[in-house]
């Protein structure tokens, strides 16, 4: 398994602890959407995207089946997010 692409969204809200959202790519022919990107009290940190179940608990919808990709996909989210960080907000085009 290869992850082809990592695209950040930058969250500035300064009260909160989402930090960013983030989609990876794995073999270009799958996408994975809203990974977040959360600021934690021991660093920051990376949670699958989740759906809260009837009992208000939140279950990940999908999610690495062993520690090695999960260490990688955080690894490279993390990566692109201090990346984005740093990187001036890409400026939309006005419509015609």
């Amino acid at each position: 398994m290869n992850i082809t692409e990592v695209r950040v969204r930058i969250i500035r809200k300064d009260d909160s602890k989402l930090k960013g959202v983030a989609s990876i790519t794995i073999d270009n022919c799958f996408v994975v959407h809203d990974v977040k990107i959360i600021d934690g009290t021991e660093g920051t940190f990376i949670a699958m995207p989740s759906k809260r179940t009837p009992e208000g608990e939140y279950k990940d919808i999908v999610h690495p089946l062993n520690s090695e990709t999960r260490a990688l996909i955080s690894k490279l989210v993390l990566e692109a997010y201090e990346k984005a960080k740093v990187s001036p907000p890409e400026e939309e085009e006005a419509p015609e």
